[in-house]
């Protein structure tokens, strides 16, 4: 890590502290701020940079090999946008390698330029991770320059200057405009994408920021999902008569947006209508139960979490990516913790006491994988099943 730039750098990685970690930039020209966070994927990179939970964030990828399998139309994980409402940047430990893989119709750089995703490559990610292990996930600037001219001193600042993601409500920029109906289901050999089956629920989704195979894997267990925007208030989620709520994932600080969201989750729990919270819906799940949610260190971002179920005893290989999490001391004596992380001890689900009312801080639908966590989408059928 230097400050001193070498011949031929043409993307940079400057923090907050003014650390600086140069090499070959990738994709978009020009720069992004965010917070740096590394994750221990090695498959699915293109469902991660456009994972809207990675909004305002900047993603080191720890496996040393990214791009062999390129990008495609289908993959995409955000409903609508662009990488502003999405990961802002990516790191690599090598240039990304050229696609062949027979489901690509572009290569990750390519793919990346078009989006408007900034990226830098030959760096030490290793180096990085360990930074961030030591001292939490830092706020830089990702910068990528063909001719190599790079402000150092002003991306420092630009970097400091930055406020971060605590108290940040990014759902209001992730979330849908309008309501709308989806009937995608999940990916199948060979044909693809399908429908969904006939229609056995009702169920409402509010968007702080949804995953396409979210909606793919609710729509496969029956479910006819309507996409509400993050504001959305409890009663026009009621007027549509849902069978069940599903609270969504997405960006940002779940206390800020939670100011406007959680008075309206406590009014859908008072009412009796099953509901199902997945990440940033897991959290804001909780605080309206009366929990707290913290600001994490290096957070959980990969696809090998080992989560526990501790209504089954089983342990599942998970997929994660969050920052914050629900403070395990806080839950009140209403709440039962249904999981937790064997990586920290970590909250990782709860469910209301006597509610047909539960949520996990994963993501069960986990596209590419792993998928030992589908089973959940079954429960939130079976309960919405009971309640009938």
């Amino acid at each position: 890590m230097s400050r001193d730039l070498l011949p031929g750098a043409t993307g940079v990685l400057v923090l907050a502290d003014g650390t600086v970690l140069q090499g070959i930039g990738v994709g978009a020209a020009g720069s992004a701020v965010g917070e740096v966070c590394f994750n221990t994927a090695m498959t699915g990179y293109q469902e991660i940079l456009t994972d809207p939970s990675y909004m305002a964030q900047i993603v080191a990828f720890t496996f040393p090999h990214i791009g062999n399998t390129g990008t495609n139309l289908d993959d995409l994980e955000q409903m609508s946008g662009s990488a502003a409402t999405a990961a802002r940047g990516a790191v690599f430990r090598d240039v990304p390698t050229p696609a062949a893989n027979w489901r690509a119709d572009s290569d990750l750089a390519g793919w990346m330029a078009r989006r408007g995703v900034v990226g830098l490559a030959g760096v030490d990610t290793r180096a990085l991770t360990r930074l961030i292990r030591r001292r939490g996930m830092p706020n830089a600037v990702i910068a990528h320059h063909p001719a190599g001219a790079f402000d150092l001193e002003a991306l420092a600042a630009q970097a400091r200057d930055w406020s971060g993601i605590v108290g940040l409500d990014l759902a209001k920029d992730a979330t849908c405009l309008q309501p709308f109906t989806f009937d995608e289901g999940l990916w199948s050999w060979p044909e693809g994408y399908g429908r969904r089956p006939a229609a056995r629920y009702e169920v409402v989704v509010l968007d702080y920021g949804v995953k396409r195979n979210i909606l793919r894997a609710l729509t496969s267990v029956g479910a006819r999902a309507t996409v509400l925007p993050a504001a959305a208030t409890a009663e026009e989620v009621l007027a549509r008569k849902p069978d069940g709520v599903l609270l969504s994932n997405g960006p940002g600080d779940p206390a800020a947006t939670g100011v406007y969201a959680v008075p309206e989750i406590r009014k859908l729990v008072d009412s009796g209508v099953p509901v199902f919270g997945i990440c940033l819906g897991h959290q804001m799940l909780a605080r309206a139960m009366g929990a707290r949610t913290v600001k994490m260190e290096q957070g959980h971002h990969g696809a090998n979490h080992p989560v526990k179920d501790l209504t089954t005893g089983k342990v599942e290989i998970v997929s994660m990516n969050h920052g914050f999490t629900v403070d395990r001391d806080s839950l009140p004596e209403t709440v039962v913790e249904t999981h937790v992380s064997l990586f920290d001890g970590t909250n990782a689900g709860v469910a209301l006491k006597g509610r047909p009312v539960f949520s996990v801080q994963h993501h069960p639908e986990a596209s590419p994988g792993p998928t030992d966590s589908l089973y959940l989408f079954e429960r939130f059928a079976g309960l919405m099943d009971a309640a009938k």
